[in-house]
């Protein structure tokens, strides 16, 4: 299990433990997905450069790409200026979406 404590202090963790992570694109820019991540995702995902998250139905690791093969290969990790979100950048193989789609945020513009 990866060491937490580092990354812990710094991340401003919501009630349940849990932060959010956006990931985008290392070549395009484009914002791909937001998933969850626990202090142990987070670790996990500085030390073996995958994209790892928290699944809060599941309640359990997520590694992105694991059954599908759109593995996520992270290029950097990143905390806004108040430290509860993650930004990931990334070098997407295959569609970030489980839909199929490149990215979560096609099709449902709201306004």
């Amino acid at each position: 299990m990866p060491d937490n404590s580092t990354v812990s202090v710094e991340v401003s963790y919501n009630a349940d433990g849990l932060v959010p992570a956006i990931a985008q694109d290392a070549t395009s820019g484009a914002v791909l997905m937001l998933a969850w991540m626990n202090a142990e995702a987070l670790a996990t995902t500085i030390e073996t450069r995958r994209g790892t998250y928290w699944s809060r139905s599941r309640g359990e690791l997520w590694v992105k790409g694991e059954t599908s093969g759109h593995v996520q290969h992270v290029q950097s990790v990143s905390l806004d200026c108040d430290g509860d979100t993650v930004l990931l950048v990334v070098d997407q193989s295959g569609p970030a979406c489980h839909t199929g789609a490149e990215t979560c945020f096609t099709e449902r513009e709201i306004g």
